[in-house]
């Protein structure tokens, strides 16, 4: 029973991956190096625990850019690549780098609890806040965004490694894939921080 529960959910979840792969395709019109969602859509709120302390809500980063990523602390290479990329930007983005918010959200609720992923993200930079609860509601999360995760071992996940780019308002505005610079992402904030990309209206 709990196999057919985590395949309907992997399931819904790849169904939300495509939707959202297919609604982030093109990024030349906006002028964004990342894939852009056309129109516009309210970013799943996480309602998880946060790495410092407090309730992981999105709404409380109103006003700031915030990138949001999926991993665990053990991961040996993707998450430490992606994490230092995004530790990088922050210092390209110079006075802007307090506009932006990055969020890591665990995909190892046995192992990362909210003390393990602060040591973890400080090693990148002590700004990053991490995601955690329990199993169902980091699935839940996962499900909404559209990440797949997988079991590679007893210590080890395969997930989706991409991340969300979510503007000043709330909105999910793109989708970076794994392997983008520092450049790249620091690009793609500032031109969120200047109110980029097409002016059409979020949907729900």
């Amino acid at each position: 029973m709990p196999s057919r529960s985590r395949s309907r959910s992997e399931q819904r979840a790849l169904l939300a991956l495509s939707l959202l792969l297919a609604a982030a395709a093109s990024a030349q019109d906006a002028g964004f190096v990342a894939g852009v969602f056309e129109p516009p859509r309210a970013a799943p709120e996480l309602g998880l625990r946060g790495s410092d302390g407090s309730d992981l809500l999105l709404r409380r980063y109103r006003g700031k850019v915030v990138i949001v990523g999926f991993g665990f602390s053990s991961c040996p290479a993707i998450c430490p690549t992606t994490l230092a990329t995004l530790a990088g930007a922050r210092k390209k983005l110079g006075a802007d780098a307090e506009r932006l918010q990055v969020v890591y959200v665990t995909v190892d609720p046995e192992r990362d609890d909210a003390a393990r992923l602060r040591e973890f993200l400080g090693r990148f930079d002590p700004t990053f806040v991490g995601g955690t609860g329990t199993a169902e509601q980091l699935a839940a999360v996962r499900e909404s965004y559209g990440v797949v995760v997988g079991r590679a071992s007893d210590s080890s996940f395969s997930h989706s490694s991409f991340t969300y780019l979510i503007d000043r308002e709330g909105h999910l505005r793109a989708l970076m894939p794994y392997g983008h610079s520092s450049d790249d992402y620091a690009h793609d904030v500032r031109l969120l921080l200047q109110g980029g990309g097409r002016a059409a209206a979020p949907q729900p």
